[in-house]
């Protein structure tokens, strides 16, 4: 027998009965009934635990995983909108297998009519659209992709270069290395590629160019050719690039050389190696002084946009140098038209300041230069506490015509002022948010290095989770659409989604609900109310430190979750996860007896209470009951989920008290979002207790 005590000022004890007479009432039964079909079971789709990946959710003893570096030299032409490069790409085979080809990721053909998979299969346009949706609808064809001029071989040790041969497959590319590259070895190869810029209607491409009040602004992204990974998951993952599923890539150093006019200032994944060719001495000195606190400093300021004194030279090009270490991305944006501000942040005192940079289009005045680089500071504040604190040394947020992307060590995000400069509440709180979300993103899938082209959950769910509990310390009234669990009801309650462990380019709808708002809802449902703040911070933190600058799957998760918690949770993962199944607790009977009748005795109270709990809606859930007294007092029980364990369809609570009940409330805090609120209130009718 399990003893709950009640938290309410009336002293309840609340008596979970015997085993209940019947059947076994499985939610999910086989017709033959002959199988274990209970929540509580183990999860099938769960691979053994190996030598690589263990079954407490770490990294195995015998992990291991590929690294890539590239040095690149690129240039931006902003007359033909066209960037060009060339990079030589070091593979290290970090594997136990000897690997005689690579592939290479494509992203920018997804914005070829001649091979792109989500432009040949995509559906016809609806009867309407709206004005603000065609803007995003690439409406106006743009036609993309990469020119492939140079694939070649480089002999590490002559440094002697031969033609590959390689095969294009729309956005991957396979490249036959000639030998076999054993385990521990290295591969050399360069690549050269040139593509124009994606304009802003392109919905596939994360990159981009817009022209502002002051001129074109670019972002770069997905810009050059990146090795996809091979890991003990999936050998080589070679998903398409659809737009939807996003990246999966290998962690390496980075050695990039971006060539621009010399009007312009970029920004970029990395440090940079040449400030006193590209910035001007005034510009370096405010530096200096913006990371000496958290109170942003303006680097180029407004009147200075387009001033012959804001940059080194107006005359020809300029280069600029970054180098990035131990990340798997790079990205930059380049434009005449920034301004450009700059604060330091330390989580100890003695710490080399972490840079943080907003750059931003004067259109975007006033609200960038007021929120930008505070929200980026506050997600340093918010992520390090619940995960680790960010190992890279700066971050940079940069306004444009991409409303929400992110990269290592740096974001574009979008919210941008009226045309006469004003805005309202929601855009300022969108800027907050879309910047932390960003921003954050650099702990999950940056760092934490999922494989966000099949499981979207894992970086945006995880990440939208912890971009809750950075808006609730920003301001602890902060309206947040993920995150509660009340928000996610009207998804719950749609009987055409599909489960959270479902790959990114088959989720047919509502893709914002099913990756972000519902996992986020769960996460923090788990986190709450059913683990407890202190286990699943342990757990959370665990996890997220166990897999630093690793590639995690969804059971790696589950499994340390379970770890570093203590609690078997395959009835939470089966249900939030893994089916669509929502939770509709009913209080459908309440019952009254006197106590003595019972037990002989009021020693215990002198009345004793059923309450029948039915579970509609297929999701096992805890169960929240509030329970008023005849003298208007209140007392509150919770019971775990394992009261559905010998029954899944019904529950039946018993208590003693002293008092008559007049009302009992199922969820009344709306934490487990229940679909159905009109069965969760029980009434009493004014009849004498037998």
């Amino acid at each position: 027998m399990q003893w709950i005590r009640a938290l309410g000022v009336i002293s309840v004890v609340g008596l979970a009965l015997p085993i209940q007479s019947g059947a076994q009432q499985w939610l999910m039964k086989d017709t033959v009934e002959k199988t274990n079909k209970s929540i509580f079971r183990a999860l099938e789709d769960w691979p053994p635990p190996n030598d690589y990946r263990t079954g407490g959710g770490k990294p195995g003893h015998r992990y291991w995983q590929q690294r890539v570096d590239y040095v690149i030299r690129t240039a931006l032409d902003t007359v033909d909108h066209v960037v060009s490069g060339s990079e030589r790409i070091t593979y290290h085979n970090n594997s136990p297998d000897p690997l005689s080809f690579v592939w290479v990721q494509l992203d920018q053909n997804v914005d070829n009519d001649s091979t792109s998979r989500s432009r040949q299969a995509a559906a016809a346009l609806p009867e309407q659209i709206s004005p603000g949706a065609r803007r995003f609808l690439g409406l106006e064809r743009f036609d993309g992709g990469y020119q492939i001029t140079r694939v070649q071989l480089v002999d590490p040790k002559t440094g002697a270069k031969t033609t590959a041969k390689y095969l294009i497959n729309a956005t991957v590319m396979k490249v036959q290395l000639g030998r076999a590259v054993p385990s521990g070895g290295t591969a050399v190869f360069e690549i050269d590629w040139k593509f124009r810029v994606p304009d802003i209607g392109s919905t596939n491409n994360r990159g981009g160019r817009e022209k502002v009040r002051d001129g074109w602004l670019y972002e770069m992204a997905q810009w050059f050719p990146r090795l996809a990974v091979y890991d003990d998951v999936n050998g080589w993952q070679t998903d398409q690039f659809m737009g939807q599923g996003e990246f999966y890539l290998e962690f390496g150093n980075y050695d990039v050389s971006i060539t621009v006019p010399a009007d312009h200032i970029v920004e970029a994944s990395g440090l940079l190696q040449n400030p006193l060719q590209v910035l001007t001495a005034t510009q370096r000195a405010r530096l200096a002084e913006a990371y000496r606190s958290e109170t942003p400093v303006f680097i180029v300021r407004p009147e200075e946009v387009m001033t012959p004194g804001s940059r080194p030279t107006t005359r020809g090009t300029l280069t600029w140098r970054f180098k990035a270490d131990n990340v798997r991305d790079f990205a930059w944006a380049s434009s005449k038209t920034f301004v450009w501000d700059a604060a330091g942040f330390k989580y100890r005192p003695t710490q080399t300041p972490i840079a943080i940079h907003s750059l931003y289009p004067r259109d975007a005045m006033p609200l960038w230069d007021k929120v930008s680089t505070k929200a980026a500071i506050q997600t340093m504040k918010s992520y390090g506490r619940h995960a680790f604190e960010y190992p890279y040394p700066k971050a940079a947020n940069i306004h444009g015509p991409i409303f929400g992307m992110e990269y290592p060590m740096v974001a574009f995000c979008g919210a941008r002022p009226a045309p006469d400069g004003s805005y309202t509440p929601a855009l300022e709180r969108a800027l907050i948010s879309v910047t932390i979300h960003e921003v954050g993103h650099n702990w999950f899938p940056m760092i934490v290095a999922s494989d966000e082209r099949k499981w979207t959950w894992m970086d945006e769910g995880i990440n939208s989770f912890l971009q809750y509990y950075a808006e609730r310390d920003w301001d602890t009234a902060y309206p947040s659409r993920r995150g509660p669990a009340k928000n996610i009801v009207p998804y719950m309650r749609d009987q055409d989604q599909v489960p959270l462990m479902t790959e990114s380019d088959i989720i047919h709808k509502d893709f914002g609900n099913n990756g972000y708002a519902k996992p986020a809802a769960g996460l923090v449902m788990l986190r709450e109310q059913v683990l407890g703040t202190e286990r699943f911070d342990e757990a959370f933190r665990e996890y997220s430190q166990a897999w630093m600058f690793k590639k995690p799957q969804p059971v790696d998760f589950f499994r340390a979750m379970e770890e570093g918690a203590g609690e078997q949770l395959n009835w939470f993962w089966r249900g939030w996860f893994y089916t669509t199944h929502a939770n509709d607790q009913a209080i459908v009977r309440v019952a009254a007896q006197a106590a003595d009748s019972l037990t002989g005795s009021t020693e215990r109270g002198k009345f004793y209470y059923r309450a029948q709990l039915d579970n509609k809606g297929g999701l096992v859930m805890p169960i929240d009951l509030e329970i008023t007294y005849e003298d208007g007092t209140k007392g509150r029980v919770k019971i775990p989920a394992d009261a559905w364990r010998l029954n899944e369809k019904r529950y039946i609570y018993g208590f003693f008290t002293n008092q008559a009940v007049v009302r009992i409330v199922v969820d009344p805090d709306e934490v487990f979002a229940d679909i159905d609120r009109s069965n969760n209130t029980w009434v009493r009718e004014n009849k004498p207790i037998p």
